[in-house]
């Protein structure tokens, strides 16, 4: 069972891995000060103040580490890159219902900047799939052209997208055109 704020906070960290460059091609998901307010408007993160150009170098500092998460090839590298993430961002376990938001936890101390913001509550979101043995839902996409991050939720842990209805389709409807076309001959 996912907690609403757990879920909210899986959304934010894989949004904010896949708005990394995947290379010199594509452009920087996170450009400056304002398509980072923007992330921060889209995803609800609650208790931000102004941002400046040092909160925008933090939070994609903090976005390879996330990186590095999805890309660990066991558990114990997992644990160990969370563990260095929140333990960075000075967590300070709360409770609070603010926003129309039943009770949930925030690890987050008062005042945080948004990269501890983010570190302290993405990273304990990717915790509890560490903790559960489920560190393998943690994905990346499997389309040739596509690294994009996601967290596998399926009952079987079979997804193998990022989303189905592109990369996956996409992929589908090759394979499909290449067996007609070997069929053709």
């Amino acid at each position: 069972m996912i907690t609403h704020d757990t879920r909210c906070a899986l959304d934010t960290v894989v949004d904010l891995v896949n708005s990394a460059p995947e290379d010199d091609t594509t452009p920087e998901g996170l450009p400056d000060v304002a398509a980072l307010e923007e992330f921060v408007r889209q995803h609800k993160v609650s208790e931000v103040g102004v941002l400046t150009e040092f909160d925008l170098a933090a939070v994609r500092k903090i976005r390879g580490r996330f990186a590095a998460v999805f890309a660990a090839p066991d558990a114990r590298a997992a644990a160990t890159l969370i563990n260095e993430l929140i333990a960075a961002a000075g967590t300070t376990p709360r409770l609070t219902d603010h926003d129309g938001y039943d009770w949930h936890v925030h690890y987050f101390a008062p005042g945080a900047s948004v990269a501890d913001h983010l570190a302290a509550d993405c990273g304990m979101a990717l915790a509890f799939f560490v903790v559960a043995g489920e560190q393998e839902r943690l994905r990346r996409c499997e389309a040739p052209d596509c690294r994009h991050a996601f967290v596998d939720l399926s009952r079987n842990r079979s997804r193998r997208y990022c989303d189905s209805r592109t990369c996956g389709n996409r992929l589908h409807v090759a394979a499909y055109r290449a067996r007609r076309k070997e069929a053709a001959g």
